[in-house]
């Protein structure tokens, strides 16, 4: 039977819940791209069921941030996927902050694992500095999903180096969550 994934393409194109900006990329632009190529990687894996929380590149989920969150999160939960992954990048007003992070519901734990396992692959195979796996509870997508469920930031959207890797390298960031997808089910 396939293992059941949903890819969340963080944030919405314009409006309500619309995500960070640097050196001229769209947070919601990055997400949605990189969400289409492992979803087509995912596809092309007969050991794989894939669905995204957005369809199309002006799709927008909810008419506030709560219902956007909500979305994607009963998305998942009603299909039911056996994994969650949000896929995001990052921002901070230091524009020397760089890297990569995954987020997670609690330590020690299948999303814990899950989400170590996808940045160790994108900091391998990228480049990007390990920032390592943080808990944090607080965060809908991680707290309301019924799955093991990771938020990755890709990378600084507001670092000239990150911001680069994010506008030129898309495809071999699914690439590396997909390895890393692989690794964690020891494919």
């Amino acid at each position: 039977m396939a293992i059941k994934i949903f890819i969340d393409q963080g944030h919405n194109p314009q409006g309500v819940n619309a995500g960070a900006e640097g050196f001229g990329l769209r947070e919601q632009d990055i997400t949605y791209n990189v969400g289409i190529y492992l979803a087509d990687l995912l596809r092309k894996d007969n050991r794989f069921e894939v669905r995204t929380s957005r369809n199309s590149p002006n799709e927008v989920l909810g008419t506030s941030n709560s219902t956007s969150l909500a979305a994607r999160v009963n998305a998942a939960n009603s299909w039911p996927a056996n994994y969650f992954l949000s896929i995001h990048t990052n921002a901070n007003t230091n524009p020397a902050v760089n890297g990569t992070e995954a987020y997670v519901y609690q330590e020690y734990t299948q999303s814990y694992y899950w989400g170590e396992q996808i940045l160790n692959a994108i900091v391998r195979q990228i480049g990007t500095k390990n920032n390592g796996v943080r808990v944090r509870p607080s965060l809908y997508v991680l707290r309301k999903t019924n799955m093991p469920a990771a938020l990755i930031e890709l990378a600084y959207i507001t670092n000239a180096n990150d911001a680069e890797k994010l506008k030129n390298n898309q495809s071999q960031f699914a690439q590396a969550i997909y390895s890393g997808m692989l690794s964690y089910f020891g494919f």
